[in-house]
């Protein structure tokens, strides 16, 4: 009986990892998402419900995000800023192949 619960728990825990998305995201500028500067470079992003996770190695960050439906796919993947105190602060993550527009929470 405690096998039969420890395969289901493992089941929806990896249910639930699954159902994470991943895409690829480049960073030209040095970067700043909830706080945390992120250096250029190819980083790995991993969109759950309303939370953004931007990976490098071992270097990772979580943000809130609210997930937008845009017209129509972007053709590729690109990075919106705002620039207010001389550090380019991730504002919008427009999602390359999809339809998808990450607006960061600027709390």
């Amino acid at each position: 009986m405690i096998n039969k619960v420890l395969l289901l728990c493992t089941v929806l825990v990896l249910a639930g990892l699954a159902s994470a998305k991943s895409y690829s995201i480049t960073l030209f500028e040095p970067s700043v998402i909830a706080g945390t500067e992120l250096k250029p470079g190819d980083y790995m992003l991993e969109l759950k419900d309303e939370k953004v996770v931007i990976k490098k190695g071992k270097q990772a960050c979580e943000a809130a995000v609210k997930v937008e439906t845009a017209d129509s796919k972007y053709s590729s993947t690109s990075v919106r800023y705002r620039n207010g105190d001389g550090k380019y602060h991730i504002q919008e993550i427009h999602l390359g192949g999809t339809n998808m527009k990450l607006v960061v929470n600027q709390n």
